[in-house]
């Protein structure tokens, strides 16, 4: 039984299709929004439509940017010979506002996972494998301490080792199980310095 108009019953179905958003806080968000002035209203309606329409993914790392390439590998400061292999955009943001790693990324978009069906040509590993053909001295496997990211890790620790790079895994520090993106800064920062080469 609907108890709104057909446009706030839309409004909540589409807000509530987004991942962590349930019925009843689709709900707030759909008033909240009705309750905004409409040029804040179009202002949001518009920076979705203009991030999904001129957002991609930086040719290097795959993180999320609106250039070629992101700020962090355009950086000259940053140390590129070392690369920190993070599973999506969020944990790369994770890191960052540690403000200590001071070298560049590759996203992976994903984890194996057989159980989902996700194998290794799933993910971003050919586009890593092309950047270590590069001069790369390290490479950081910071994946979730999750059976998804641990078996994602062992995989490339297995297609790098015979390239000579030193490979390591963030330390534990990080739950088992849990999601980077979702971890304090100094827990993240003691994985960090904590690393153990596999």
């Amino acid at each position: 039984m609907e108890y709104y108009s057909s446009y706030i019953t839309k409004l909540v179905e589409q807000l509530g299709s987004l991942p962590g958003i349930g019925r009843k806080t689709a709900q707030r968000l759909a008033f909240h929004i009705m309750n905004m002035p409409k040029d804040r209203a179009e202002a949001l309606a518009n920076s979705i439509t203009e991030a999904r329409n001129h957002v991609r993914y930086c040719s290097q790392c795959f993180t999320l940017t609106d250039d070629e390439l992101c700020p962090i590998c355009r950086n000259e400061k940053r140390n590129h010979k070392v690369i920190m292999v993070v599973e999506n955009s969020r944990d790369l943001s994770a890191y960052e506002k540690t403000g200590k790693f001071d070298g560049v990324y590759h996203v992976l978009h994903g984890a194996i996972s057989p159980m989902l069906g996700i194998g290794p040509n799933d993910i971003k590993l050919k586009e890593l494998m092309l950047r270590l053909q590069k001069d790369v001295e390290e490479v950081i496997i910071a994946t979730n301490s999750n059976l998804e990211g641990e078996t994602t890790a062992m995989y490339i620790s297995k297609l790098i080792k015979p390239t000579g790079i030193k490979v390591s895994r963030i330390a534990s520090g990080v739950p088992v199980g849990g999601d980077l993106e979702y971890i304090d800064e100094v827990t993240l920062l003691r994985a960090l310095e904590g690393r153990t080469e596999l």
